[in-house]
This record gives structure tokens, sequence and C-alpha cells, in this order.
């Protein structure tokens, strides 16, 4: 060692902390949630998302990518993606945790609530394995339009044990099912689906056709859409058929993405491809956006766990290191920042567990499912759109070392713009929000009157909806001004639940920056008068 080697002023790796119990903003608000039940088990699954090792197998798993094998050595057409171990023991983990089914299999109230905490968690450490978890969760609704492909695939896709192995249904102890829907001449436009289903004398379809983007390619089984004399009809595509044999399902080629590394996204063929019908002939869209409207709630939840995450690095860093004196957290400007970045994790995070709460009611009371309907795509366009340049803002704060690999806001980075994209990008979830509101314009009122509620004493909040509601009453503008509706409606709602569950300071400095737009254009202008130390204060973890 040198004496100008030494190293200094180096903040040292977030780890061995529990990114449940020793968040307190996290903890209490699920604890106020109907999932509070959950406690003892995020907290296992808290102490392993800070765990270091758990840390480095979710930076191997992204570094050491997915490779594609399309023929064996023999010529034989394999068409297997081979992983690296580390995401297997992390896909492992987290089923055997029930990150991808706990709302299906608890059999008990608050379940969605509750697997909206682990799910939160889980994106806090690793999010390409989050894909076919969610996949897996959301394809359990679509399994309800066949009972006899139910009874057998259910049990299995529920279970609690990760099986890789490609065999049949009847020999595997747990499956994983995922989607495969867009092809390269229509994305989001579904109504352009060109691959062919030809019915069989069985009752059976053989497709032919390929898929634009399809991800975890190595799952047991397929949600997919091909057109029929009908129109567009939902197929289920297994890998591996009762027999035994392999299902003609070609892997083309593995896509080279800017992040969401550890997962394999890919562009397959089938080629008479055997698939089973799912729901109504010609009504395949409809059916597969049960599926969507599942993994649409799971973005929002994952965003905001990520945010979570990058808060925990951005307050352990500021808290550790020094610059002009003094630690960063005791600059008044970076303070600013700091809490500037918090409010919309706050935010996040109660709009995510507000959502979660509407899907466990929404079987028995019909106003919780109108909100559910409208409030998840107006939930996953604002935390998508709000993530990337938040993220950004977060990166900076670590300087030049946020911008290399080895630090975990890179991941974090390079994963933000992708819940955009994925189930929909901005343009075609505000489409959606407008569609909720034409098909049942009760719900959006329902959301509003919820809203109301909760800004009886918040002037700023009453004109915000005032601002709302004249803007619905100009049809004729709403598709062109639908961002900004969209936008408008998420902080309302946001705004709303921080004055229900919040500290009073942390709801005044939201609504005076984001309703009434007394901040900047930039992260780090919350008005001065409000206590930036305390706010920045409730983005960390506790010490130990």
């Amino acid at each position: 060692m040198t004496a100008t080697h030494q190293v200094e002023n180096q903040p040292p790796a977030l780890t061995g902390y529990n990114a449940f119990s020793s968040d307190a903003v996290f903890a209490s608000a699920v604890r106020s949630s109907p999932g509070a039940w959950v406690a003892e088990q995020a907290a296992e699954l808290g102490a392993l998302v800070g765990d270091a090792a758990w840390q480095q197998l979710a930076h191997d798993a992204n570094r050491f990518t997915p490779e594609l094998v399309t023929h064996d050595r023999f010529g034989h057409r394999a068409d297997r993606v081979d992983f690296h171990p580390a995401y297997h023991a992390l896909m492992a983990a987290g089923i055997e945790r029930g990150v991808h089914a706990l709302a299906w299999s608890a059999g008990r109230d608050g379940a969605f609530s509750a697997r909206a905490a682990l799910f939160f968690l889980w994106n806090q450490l690793e999010q390409g394995t989050a894909c076919p978890m969610t996949m897996t969760f959301a394809a359990r609704q679509v399994f309800t339009h066949v009972p006899a492909l139910e009874k057998v695939w259910v049990p299995k896709l529920t279970a609690n044990r990760y099986d890789p192995r490609p065999l049949s249904v009847a020999e595997k102890s747990a499956v994983t099912v995922g989607m495969a829907m867009t092809e390269k001449q229509g994305g989001s436009d579904l109504r352009a689906v060109q691959t062919r289903a030809v019915a069989l004398a069985d009752g059976t379809f053989a497709l032919t056709g390929h898929k634009w983007f399809c991800s975890a390619p190595m799952s047991d089984a397929f949600f997919t859409l091909a057109r029929t004399a009908d129109g567009v009809g939902c197929f289920f595509v297994p890998r591996s058929l009762p027999d035994g044999a392999r299902n003609t399902f070609l892997v083309q080629r593995l896509k080279e993405k800017v992040g969401n590394r550890s997962n394999a996204s890919s562009e397959i063929e089938y080629r008479d491809t055997l698939a089973w019908p799912v729901g109504e002939p010609g009504r395949g869209i409809a059916t597969l956006i049960e599926m969507a409207h599942l993994t649409r709630f799971d973005i929002v939840v994952g965003t905001a766990g990520m945010m979570r995450a990058a808060l925990h690095q951005v307050a352990h860093h500021v808290r550790h290191r020094a610059a002009f004196g003094k630690r960063l957290a005791d600059h008044a400007l970076m303070q600013n920042v700091v809490a500037d970045l918090m409010l919309d994790g706050e935010a996040a995070l109660l709009l995510a567990l507000r959502l979660a709460r509407a899907f466990d009611l929404a079987q028995t009371d019909m106003r919780e499912r109108l909100i559910m309907r409208v409030l998840t795509p107006i939930a996953k366009y604002w935390h998508t759109k709000r993530i990337t340049p938040w993220m950004v803002e977060a990166m900076e704060c670590f300087g030049g070392n946020g911008f290399v690999e080895e630090h975990p806001m890179a991941r974090l980075y390079r994963e933000a713009p992708l819940n955009g994209i994925w189930e929909g990008s901005g343009n075609v979830i505000c489409l959606d929000v407008l569609r909720a509101m034409q098909k049942t314009p009760e719900a959006v009122r329902a959301l509003l009157d919820e809203i109301q509620a909760a800004a009886h004493d918040r002037p700023a909040l009453i004109t915000q909806l005032a601002n709302i509601r004249s803007r619905l009453a100009d049809p004729a503008q709403l598709e062109a001004s639908a961002r900004r509706l969209v936008e408008d409606l998420a902080l309302a709602a946001q705004a709303a639940l921080l004055c229900e569950y919040s500290q009073p300071e942390v709801a005044d400095a939201f609504i005076a920056s984001r309703i009434s737009r007394e901040g900047g254009h930039a992260f780090g202008t919350i008005p001065a008068r409000f206590d930036a130390a305390a706010l920045a204060a409730r983005a960390g973890l506790a010490p130990g």
C-alpha cells in the first residue's frame, strides 16, 4: 500500500440490512394494509435482499447473461436458453418464498397486499427474475377460462417450488407460465396479429407465425394470440407435450437489451405448433388483457420497489460521504434533493399498496372493483413515466461512482425505462384509461370521490380536482390531452394517500411541489419553508 493510494471517504457497500424491518416507512405501510399478516415473511425476504451474497448473485445474473443454444452438436434443434447458476438461485429463492403466487395460494384476506409487499422487496434485489414471476402470477387468471387446463396446471403454477427441467407438466413439481403477444408489424396493436391458427380434428390447433418479443422463453407454457376465421383468439402453448416430446417452439434469437439482462427476451417462431384454445373464439385480446391487467399491477408495485432500493442507496451514500468540510447529508442542497426524491418514492409506495387493496376487495366490493379498473393504468403510466428522470437524479447523487457497472445504481438506471414499455407504452396506457372512463364512467367518479374525501382541508388539491372534472366535461379534447389528464389524476391520488397515511409535512410538501407547482422543474427544488432534512430522513434505513 502506497501513500498515494489510501482509500478514504468512500462509503461502505450497503449490505447486512433488512429491507423490511429496517425500513420504517415501508414496514408501517404494510402493517396498515389488509396484508399485515405477511410481516414475518416480509422480514425474512428483507434480510435476503440486504445480504451481500444475494446481492452478488443479482450482480452475476446480469453480468453473465443468458445464452441461446439453437442446435445440439449433432445438428438437432435444441431451442434452449442456458442461464448462469445465479439466475436459477434467484428464481428458486423468489418462488420458494411465494413472490410469484402468494395472492392465489394464501387463502386469506389481504393476499394481494401481502404479495405486493414481497414483490416490492424482490424488485429491490433483482428485476430480471421478476419478469417470469410476474407472468406466472398473472397467468393464473387466464386458466379460469379452461377448467381442464386449470385443474392440471394451476396446482403446479402456485407451488412454492422451482423446477426448470424441460419436462411435461405431469413430470414436474412446479411450472412457470409466460405470454407471447407482440409481433413485429403490430407492436401494441394486437389486432394486427398475423400468426395463424388451424383447427385440428381433436379440438386443438396448429399455430404458424412469428412473435417479436417473448420473454423468459424457457417457461413451461405460454398464452399467445393467433388469428382464426372468428378473429384473433387466445391459445395455450406448452413447451412440452403430454407425451414428453418438446413442442415446436423455435427460439430464433435473443434480444440485446439496454437492461433486464438476466432475463432472456427472444424472438420465437411457431411452425405447426400444437396449442389449446382459451376463452371465446375471436375474443383472444380481451382474454389475454386479463393477464396484462395483472402484470400492469405488478409494474406499479415493482417500479415503486426499484425507487425504494435507489433511495436506500442514496441515503446510505450521503450519510457516509463528505465533501467541502462536512457530510453530504448535512448540506442543505443535498437534503433538498434527497427529500424531493423521497416524496416521489413514498407516494409511489402508497399508490402501489392502495391498488393492491383494491385488488383484494374487488371480488366483493363493486366500488373497489371500479377503482381497480381505472387506477391500474393511471398508476402504471405515472410510475413508469416518473422513474426514469427520477433514477437519473438519484444516480447523480453518487457522482461518477454511480455511473460504473460495479455500483447497484447502474442496473437500476438501466432497468428504469423498461416498465414504461412493457405491457403497453405511455400512449397505449392513456388510451386504456380513457376506455375505462367511457365504459364505466362511475369508475373515475369513485376515484375522484375518494380523493375529494382526503382533500377537504387542502385548497390546492381541491382546485386540482376541479380542473380534472372540468377537463372530463369536454370529451372532444380528452384524447389529445390524455397524458396531462392521467398525470393529474395520478398526482391527485398520490397526494390524497399521503394526506391519509403519511405525516402532514410530507403531504404538504408533495402538494406544494407537485400540485401547486411551487417547486422547480428539476429535483431538489422543494420550497425552502419545508424541513428538507426531516423529509430526507424518511428515505433511509434505520441503523442496524
